[in-house]
């Protein structure tokens, strides 16, 4: 769009042509807001001009829109609405409210939970917007470290060694051993060691992080390798037999119970991996409002349970 154009097209003119199709003719318009009729006239000029189109049809004693004049009044009403949103959104943001809040979550954080606290936070008709990014393994606090997300939840990775980050504890994932009832390992004696799952496909998620090589976790070496994005694909892999690996416990127990898993005892320790909410450190009391309101819910030990420990359907 050209300047003229721009400096034609004025929230203001838009109005004026609101004001003379509403009123039907250019005098009853300049009466209603006190000016003369040539004034308005020329105003209405000047959009044309710099449109390069007619906005009324003039053939007539009544001031009507042609086609291009009701779709410039039909959008610019539209724009009118935004521009007001905007400045709601913009005063708003002054009382405290952050503009966006970006969370990373861990892909074995409950979907369901994160989506109930979504709900509950957007029931507030805040003026931030909430955008959520699925990680893995270290690439969840890289997202918070990178500054690429404000909260990191379901932190795998110690993040004290980090100084612009804060953490807490968030608890405890177990992860079970299981597999298809097809599977080749589901008759297998128990304990299965590590021998045995060797010449079996493992199913991976992948870490999410940008940089470097990432972690994996309760991986063999040489053994064949069937990465995927995160923790619900690779439980619909494993439903399918698409190979074996670690789940956490909330995740696997409902496939158990109607027989799509099996769950077998492994010749290792328990795995119990300790998982934390992290966010950047800011001066005391600094935090915007919206990410007061999330760490408000995380304070909750009934939240952070759930977030552990309900199963990720909806």
């Amino acid at each position: 769009m050209n300047n003229r154009v721009r400096y034609a097209l004025t929230p203001e003119t838009i109005g004026l042509i609101g004001t003379v199709h509403r009123t039907g003719s250019m005098a009853a318009a300049a009466r209603e807001l006190g000016v003369v009729p040539s004034a308005l006239t020329y105003r209405i000029r000047q959009v044309e001009d710099a449109l390069d189109v007619l906005l009324f049809d003039r053939s007539s004693r009544q001031a009507k829109l042609t086609e291009a004049g009701k779709e410039l009044l039909r959008e610019g009403t539209r724009l009118l609405a935004e521009l007001d949103a905007v400045a709601n959104r913009v005063k708003r943001v002054a009382t405290g409210w952050e503009p966006q809040l970006t969370l990373a979550v861990d892909s074995v954080i409950s979907r369901t939970t994160v989506m109930e606290l979504c709900e509950a936070f957007f029931a507030l008709n805040p003026p931030t917007r909430l955008r959520l990014r699925e990680e893995a393994l270290s690439g969840t606090l890289e997202a918070l470290t990178s500054g690429q997300a404000d909260l990191a939840i379901g932190v795998a990775i110690e993040p004290g060694t980090h100084k612009s980050v804060q953490s807490k504890p968030l608890g405890s994932i177990h992860f079970i051993y299981a597999i298809a009832p097809h599977h080749p390992l589901a008759q297998a004696s128990e304990p299965i060691t590590d021998a045995m799952l060797m010449p079996h496909r493992a199913v991976a998620v992948a870490d999410s992080v940008q940089r470097g090589s990432g972690v994996s976790v309760g991986l063999l070496g040489g053994q064949d390798i069937f990465t995927v994005p995160g923790m619900q694909e690779k439980l619909d892999a494993q439903l399918r037999g698409l190979g074996g690996g670690f789940l956490p416990e909330y995740l696997a127990r409902p496939h158990i119970a109607t027989g799509r898993l099996v769950e077998k005892r492994v010749q290792r320790a328990e795995r119990h991996i300790p998982v934390s909410y992290a966010w950047r450190r800011v001066t005391s009391g600094s935090e915007g409002r919206a990410l007061q309101w999330w760490l408000k819910q995380l304070d909750s030990p009934a939240t952070r349970k759930a977030l552990l420990e309900r199963d990720h359907a909806v």
